[in-house]
This record gives C-alpha cells, structure tokens and sequence, in this order.
C-alpha cells in the first residue's frame, strides 16, 4: 500500500514537472519571428524590425486578421477597416503608437468586471478572439493573468489612469 501511494506521488510529481517544462518550452519561443528576413536569413521579431518592416507587416498581415475578426462579428459596421479603426487619426499623421486615447478607456479591472457588465459581446469578441489573432500575428504571447504581461486589451486601451501592464 505504502508503495502504491508512493508511486502515485512520484507519477503526479513527474506530471507536473512536465507540464512546468512544457510551459517554460512554449514560453521561451516568444517573441516569435513575423517579420520579414533580416541580414542573417532568419525572419525578424516585431522588436527587430524597422518602422517600414513594421508598416509593411501591419497592411500585410495585421490589418487583414483584424479586419477578418470585425467583418466577422459586423459586417454592416466594419465593411471598410482601416489604420484609423484602432490607431485613430493619429494614422493619418503617421503617429501609430499603442496603447491611444482614440480607443475607450478600460476600467483597470484585471477581469474587465466593468466592461463585461457594458459591454459583453465586444469585451467577449475582443478577448477571445482579437487579442489572441493580434497577438500571433505581431509574434508575441497573449496576456497572461498569472504575470500580468504579454499582448492584451491594454496593448491598445488605456487604463483609467494611463497606461497598465507594462504596456
């Protein structure tokens, strides 16, 4: 009996051991490389390419995921998806910077209680499926509620005070 119960300790140690080494496998192949090649022949990470590289990767591959996740959920509303729709008019002058006021502000609620409340569909639209094809998309991993870092709604919307999450 004792023998049994120490095998089942160890199987569930061995388990967990490797679920942790998996995670830890996955984690470290972020960022992922989007972008085009780079001297070396490898593709670049978003961090790595030049404001051009990252103008092309956006029209190219940013803005056509995003515009699928939109023209998906509203048609009628989203026919025409530009820069504008979530860098603002900012766009038009060049100036693309993430996170921007052109979007709502959220509540800095972990959980986004408050936006859940106001609006379910478009918090649930944007989390389940906008943050996650943005994220691949731009090679980074999706926000984490454990360390609170990596791509999510805070990449584009501001807190209430400003930025949140390292963002």
């Amino acid at each position: 009996m004792r023998q049994t119960k120490r095998l089942r300790c160890s199987r569930g140690v061995l388990i967990l051991a490797s679920a942790v080494g998996i995670s830890l496998a996955l984690w470290a192949c972020y960022p992922k490389r989007v972008g085009p090649a780079g001297t070396d022949g490898k593709r670049l990470t978003w961090a790595d390419m030049s404001v051009e590289e990252r103008r092309e990767h956006m029209k190219a591959v940013v803005l056509p995921r995003a515009t699928e996740v939109f023209r998906a959920w509203r048609p009628d509303r989203y026919g025409h998806v530009d820069c504008t729709l979530c860098h603002g008019p900012g766009a038009e002058t060049g100036d693309f910077r993430m996170p921007t006021d052109h979007l709502p502000r959220l509540s800095g609620d972990l959980f986004l209680g408050p936006e859940f409340e106001k609006h379910r569909d478009t918090t649930r639209l944007k989390r389940d499926r906008l943050v996650p094809v943005m994220s691949e998309a731009l090679g980074r991993k999706s926000f984490s509620l454990i360390t609170r870092t990596g791509f999510g709604c805070y990449s584009c919307h501001l807190g209430p005070d400003g930025p949140l999450f390292g963002n």
